[in-house]
């Protein structure tokens, strides 16, 4: 991992950000940091809705969401929860230093696997103009000059666009859905900043990998735009296997998660404006 603000690397994202030419992919860590619950809890809510004990089911989230609806022949109740229990408050996300950074820095293009509105709330209270995108149908209606927020998992706003439950999941493996036509695209010409993940995630790991193939059918990789990975902590092992996929991880020594991105995001906004 490398040490903010020099490394190889940064300067490269540091151009892409104030060039408007770097994409942000954010990921939970965005939302638990104005109080969202975490997949825990989403666990525990859907255990007690089903009538089961840790001891009847160790499934992760997402084996869990796929029970529920196959239960309850559909996730719309359960969605309904989420819709109320995921909401914060306009203050939280006023106070939100993370918030207030990314709405500074500018991005053309905000891809979020987050299911909330914080970042659409982030952008109004700073009256800032945005289209958001959830289907084929929005990006057939997006236009330029605003900032574009893709809800790459889906929105609240609509059941049939969450990817929430296992098959969802498998379903999106295959990367040939409309929103990932569109991120591919974007990720042949842009550079792609991920911040607010777990490495641990296999599916994003497997998303940095496919975004790795997609350039190395070219025959062109050595073209391809500068990639990074912000992370707290420090990794060899997974620093080693995203580095195979070109993917730079940058980060500081801070032990909090959160402070480490407020810290990181902030000396980014300073160095683009220098």
């Amino acid at each position: 991992m490398e040490e903010l603000p020099a490394g190889h690397g940064y300067a490269e994202l540091v151009a892409a950000v104030r060039d408007r030419r770097c994409v942000l992919f954010a990921g939970a860590g965005l939302s638990m940091a104005v109080g969202l619950p975490s997949w825990s809890q989403l666990i525990d809510h859907m255990r007690g809705e089903l009538g089961l004990s840790g001891e009847d089911s160790d499934a992760d989230y997402q084996m869990l969401a796929e029970y529920y609806r196959l239960q309850q022949g559909s996730i719309g109740a359960l969605r309904s929860w989420m819709d109320r229990t995921w909401s914060v408050s306009e203050a939280k996300v006023e106070k939100s230093k993370l918030h207030q950074l990314i709405v500074q820095l500018d991005f053309p293009i905000l891809y979020t696997t987050n299911y909330d509105n914080n970042l659409e709330v982030a952008y109004q209270l700073a009256g800032r103009r945005y289209v958001k995108i959830v289907n084929a149908r929005d990006l057939a209606r997006a236009g330029n000059g605003c900032p574009q927020i893709v809800k790459f998992h889906g929105d609240f706003e609509s059941d049939d666009s969450l990817v929430l439950a296992e098959t969802d999941y498998f379903d999106r493996l295959n990367f040939d859905s409309p929103l990932d036509v569109r991120f591919r695209a974007d990720a042949l010409g842009r550079t792609i900043l991920f911040i607010g993940y777990s490495m641990s995630d296999l599916n994003i790991r497997l998303l940095l990998h496919k975004l790795w193939r997609t350039w190395a059918h070219t025959g062109r990789i050595k073209d391809r735009p500068p990639s990074f990975v912000f992370a707290a902590r420090p990794d060899p092992v997974r620093d080693a296997v995203l580095g195979q996929w070109g993917i730079t991880v940058l980060g500081g020594k801070e032990r909090d998660p959160e402070k480490a991105l407020v810290k990181f995001l902030d000396q980014l906004a300073s160095d683009v404006r220098a």
